[in-house]
């Protein structure tokens, strides 16, 4: 038995193959295919690299986008914000717009702030607390 399995392998080493022109066209086709499928490994590679690049990039853009406009999302906020305290403030302004145009209003006003007084009427004025306290 071992010597049919000898004579077998020296058999194998035997063989050559045949020098004809279909052995080297079908070498050749079975090259060309191999090349083929490396050329499109490395073209499948190269495009999946390109398209992960791209993929990060939009990504990345979208990420930013986003930190933009919650950025403006809060400026909004501050000056919507901003912009109530102004609109009390021109009520207010407008209220005493309105008062200023009535004479008793402004009659008291001037008595208050500036002493003044009307024919026949004595001012007398009370110290405040704190110039009480200074002076003591």
């Amino acid at each position: 038995m071992a010597k049919r399995q000898n004579q077998i392998g020296t058999q194998q080493n035997n063989v050559r193959t045949l020098e004809n022109d279909y052995v080297r066209s079908s070498e050749h086709k079975a090259n060309y295919s191999k090349q083929k499928k490396i050329r499109f490994r490395r073209r499948m590679f190269v495009f999946s690299i390109v398209a992960s690049v791209i993929l990060i990039f939009l990504i990345k853009t979208n990420i930013n986008q986003s930190e933009k406009l919650a950025q403006k999302e809060q400026q909004k906020e501050e000056v919507l914000a901003q912009l109530e305290e102004v609109k009390e403030k021109q009520e207010l302004l407008n209220l005493q717009i309105a008062k200023l145009e009535d004479d008793e209003y402004i009659a008291k006003l001037a008595r208050k702030e500036f002493f003044l007084s009307e024919d026949g009427e004595i001012i007398f004025t009370i110290p405040d607390d704190d110039k009480s306290k200074e002076n003591e």
